[in-house]
């Protein structure tokens, strides 16, 4: 007889297949485990981490997890770990991440002790890079520290673990942040004193300690009494080795300064002596990509067809990110309708629903640009001075075969004013929509039984 847990790990396997091949087990935390997973298309490396849905909200870990997985969707960087897809069930959630196949920066410096200073600042260029990637994007990581920085075989850097980070929407009324979060020996000053912080002045900090930790093989405040610790932060108390090159030691003095006021910024950081020796600055992805060099993106199949607008077709895995009874939506993302992905289903073929769609927005007064699969519908914003964000409006249009002579339109604001959005969602459903796509695909219809293969896979609903 087949145990429950084994019936569900088979059912987690199924509910992969066709896609995925489940490997050996990389690491085991309090939510559940993380696999290492080959993509069997193409080979690809990733890793799925797969977490106990009951156990993160029974502890109540529902937004730190929301929070991770909304913060790696923003974030498209070389010295970032990549999220490339992400799906859920009712017992479980899954996240297909970027395999780092080097292991952590901590374990790098526990191997080596101390770096040297040219090793030691290549690293903290890209960390630097990385980190400086987030803030623009609005995001403060909040516990950077050498295991939540990982190593790649190259020796590149990828920050990871954003489940303490904060987002533009989680500063207070006074623009700083509140809450007190990190590791202690990380942690700035300024975040021990409940007074409200700036989260960019708080990473830089915990950069320096990093920083500190490479070059001399060991932390710069450190004690078993956390009170005693605490006060060691507070005042700076970290002698710096006087083996460091002046440069380095003129660079850990300024950020691992305690007065945020006075502290080094990351312009300034970039524009130090020591920093800037044989600095490549990273240059983040394109915000278009869909996919990074050498691997697949798992939330949209690659067609080998050139030149044709044949849609996308979805598979299982897709189709039950659709399903509203497993849409993650509710539970990763706030319930802010008009930011959401807006989908409906059309019987029209591809070639006319393009067509159609071009015709419309034009209509309305919007710009079209065409490419393969898919449409951007811009409108331009009078005055505007911002060479990288010329439109005041885009949506990105994609068309998907859901089955015979049955496609769904999905279209998704990247920026722009939501009533205009509603406006523009509506006009082209009510033209060219048949239903909305979550009630065709609402999962009492599918009952519990096997769902219909799609795209030649079966998949149990029970089970996943």
């Amino acid at each position: 007889m087949v145990k429950k847990g084994e019936a569900e790990a088979e059912c987690t396997r199924a509910s992969l297949l066709g896609r995925y091949e489940i490997g050996r087990t990389l690491g085991e935390g309090n939510f559940g485990k993380v696999k290492h997973a080959r993509h069997r298309a193409t080979g690809d490396h990733f890793a799925i981490k797969i977490l106990d849905r009951s156990k993160i909200l029974s502890l109540r870990f529902d937004d730190q997890i929301r929070r991770e997985i909304g913060t790696l969707k923003l974030l498209k960087h070389p010295n970032v770990v990549r999220l490339h897809e992400v799906a859920a069930s009712k017992t479980k959630i899954y996240m297909v991440l970027e395999f780092v196949n080097g292991g952590e920066l901590f374990d790098k410096i526990a191997i080596k002790g101390k770096l040297p200073e040219q090793e030691g600042r290549r690293l903290f260029q890209q960390l630097i890079d990385g980190v400086s990637y987030c803030h623009d994007k609005g995001v403060y990581h909040r516990d950077l520290k050498p295991e939540n920085v990982l190593v790649d075989r190259k020796g590149n850097i990828k920050i990871s673990d954003f489940g303490l980070s904060a987002l533009p929407q989680h500063l207070g009324n006074d623009g700083l942040l509140h809450t007190t979060c990190g590791s202690p020996n990380y942690i700035a000053p300024e975040v021990l004193q409940n007074r409200g912080y700036d989260g960019s002045l708080s990473d830089i900090w915990s950069c320096g300690v990093i920083l500190f930790v490479m070059l001399a093989g060991y932390l710069p405040f450190d004690d078993r009494n956390l009170v005693v610790l605490y006060q060691k932060i507070f005042k700076g108390d970290c002698q710096i080795p006087k083996w460091l090159s002046p440069a380095a030691q003129d660079l850990l003095r300024k950020i691992l300064e305690p007065n945020p006021m006075k502290r080094i910024n990351i312009a300034g950081i970039r524009e130090h002596e020591w920093f800037k020796k044989d600095y490549v600055p990273v240059v983040p992805y394109d915000d278009d990509e869909d996919v990074l060099p050498g691997s697949v993106l798992p939330i949209k199949e690659q067609i080998d067809e050139p030149a044709q607008e044949k849609p996308t077709h979805i598979n299982a895995f897709q189709l039950i990110g659709m399903a509203s009874s497993l849409d993650l939506s509710g539970f990763f993302e706030e319930e802010d309708v008009a930011q959401r992905k807006i989908r409906f289903t059309s019987m029209h073929p591809p070639k006319d629903l393009f067509d159609k769609i071009e015709n419309i927005v034009t209509e309305m007064g919007f710009e079209v640009h065409r490419g393969l699969r898919k449409l951007k519908v811009l409108k331009k914003c009078k005055g505007s001075k911002n060479s990288r964000n010329p439109s005041s409006f885009l949506v990105r249009v994609e068309v998907f075969e859901l089955g015979p002579s049955l496609y769904v339109v999905e279209l998704k604001k990247s920026h722009g004013d939501s009533t205009l959005y509603r406006q523009l969602c509506e006009r082209l459903s009510d033209e060219l929509g048949v239903c909305k796509t979550e009630e065709i695909m609402r999962t009492d219809s599918l009952g519990d039984s096997d769902m219909s293969s799609v795209d030649g896979e079966a998949l149990p609903l029970s089970g996943f």
